[in-house]
């Protein structure tokens, strides 16, 4: 009787355990959350919003109407470049993590392999996410527009002087060694060299802003002030537009900064909340200034505060609280302001559409208020406990884009100048570009 019953309980554990073992396969499986997957997909849809047609709109709003189709052309150029980049090798050089190492600097601390180029081993069924919640598709198509608005940004501080094919070939370069290289750096995990040094940035005050602003500040030194620039009038041709644009790059930032959560939970609903209030912050210190300093406030200038708002917060929104956001909103509202005016008239560079006075040092406050307002004692969700330490931490992240960007974008553009040159002949400038460079006109009488 008793080895009966022994061969019994052996027999029913010979059923049982197969699937309990089938059972804990299943549990420690990753399972895809319909939930977040929908909120990436649709902050994803928000992020390429804001290059097409958003960035198009705002830029070329501001430049005279013969040049107004040629910044659109360039926006949706680069959009196509770098989607096929992107997918070719730029999301392999910025997420792969083979041979990576937390404390450890090597050559993938800078430059990620390339186990991922051409997408090898992506599937419907690849999921990824923080707690692997979302089809790594998803993932991808999201950075993927990260990285088309970035090189997009640049072309507002060179405007109406480059020429198109110049403007495709250098930005294909310095995707491939300014961008994937240092979204590598912060973004990447262990190992990657701003992300070991504890650098803070959510959603790319440092990856995006400062990059754009520095690579564009190097781009119109290097190509040079535009035909009869500061003295012959060069109004924007229609400010409609760039409120529209403005307007557009407010909402789509939702999915900027909320998105870049990578989940619909509270770190995403706060991310939108302190976007909403350092945008508003920043739109009106950018109309007082301007007030105040010029006697009138202008649309320009509220357009610009939008941005420059957006702009700064970008680095802070997964770690700062309302009342840090409406300080660093308020900060980069009137330092960018003076920036995009009284500093750039002193120092004589023709940023056509402030790129660099808006992105770049509205990407830099950011990034270094970030280390000041992610501390819990200040309001913040981070785990910054030494103040002065994180915001040390925040300037050298600042200080080494600043400088890699900086010497890589000069080089980019001084070898493509020698070998088929960059800017457009006078006579091409003084017709416009819509029609020198694509036998077009935006409007027809």
């Amino acid at each position: 009787m008793t080895l009966r019953k022994f061969a019994g309980l052996g027999a029913l554990l010979s059923i049982v355990m197969p699937s309990l073992a089938m059972a804990a396969d299943e549990v420690a499986a990753p399972v895809l959350n319909s939930g977040d997957t929908a909120w990436m997909l649709t902050a994803t849809a928000l992020v390429l919003f804001m290059t097409i047609p958003g960035l198009a709109l705002f830029y070329g709003g501001m430049v005279r109407s013969k040049n107004i189709l040629s910044v659109m052309m360039q926006c949706f150029a680069i959009t196509g470049l770098i989607s096929i980049l992107w997918v070719v090798y730029g999301y392999s050089i910025a997420f792969d993590t083979t041979g990576m190492e937390q404390g450890v600097v090597n050559f993938n601390s800078f430059f990620g392999g390339m186990g991922k180029a051409f997408l090898a081993g992506v599937t419907p069924a690849s999921i990824t996410g923080p707690a692997a919640l979302f089809p790594e598709a998803v993932f991808i198509t999201f950075q993927m527009t990260f990285a088309i608005i970035t090189p997009a940004l640049i072309v507002g501080a060179f405007a109406e002087r480059m020429k198109f094919s110049a403007m495709l070939i250098f930005m294909g370069i310095w995707f491939t060694l300014v961008y994937a290289p240092i979204a590598h750096m912060v973004w990447s995990g262990n190992g990657g060299l701003m992300w070991d040094w504890g650098v803070l940035d959510f959603a790319g005050g440092t990856v995006v802003h400062i990059n754009a602003g520095v690579a564009g500040l190097v781009a119109c030194i290097v190509l040079g002030k535009r035909k009869g620039f500061p003295t012959t009038p060069m109004a924007p041709h229609n400010l409609g537009y760039t409120l529209v644009g403005a307007a557009m790059l407010w909402i789509g930032w939702f999915g900027f900064n909320a998105g870049s959560a990578a989940a619909a939970n509270g770190t995403a609903g706060m991310a939108m909340l302190v976007t909403q209030i350092a945008t508003a912050a920043a739109a009106l210190g950018w109309m007082f200034a301007e007030w105040i300093t010029h006697g009138k406030p202008s649309a320009l200038g509220i357009a610009s505060g939008v941005v420059a708002g957006l702009v700064a917060v970008t680095p802070a929104a997964g770690t700062v609280g309302p009342m840090g956001a409406l300080v660093i909103g308020l900060v980069a509202g009137v330092v960018c302001f003076f920036c995009a005016t009284s500093l750039k008239r002193k120092l004589g560079y023709d940023d056509s559409l402030d790129a660099f006075g808006v992105h770049g040092i509205g990407g830099i406050v950011g990034a270094i208020l970030t280390g000041v307002f992610a501390a819990p004692a200040l309001g913040g969700f981070g785990t910054v406990t030494d103040i002065a330490a994180q915001v040390w931490i925040q300037c050298k992240g600042v200080g080494f884009t600043v400088i890699y960007t900086a010497i890589v974008t000069y080089v980019i553009l001084k070898v493509l100048d020698m070998v088929i040159g960059l800017r457009v002949t006078e006579e091409e400038e003084a017709v416009g570009l819509d029609l020198a460079q694509h036998n077009e006109r935006g409007y027809n009488l």
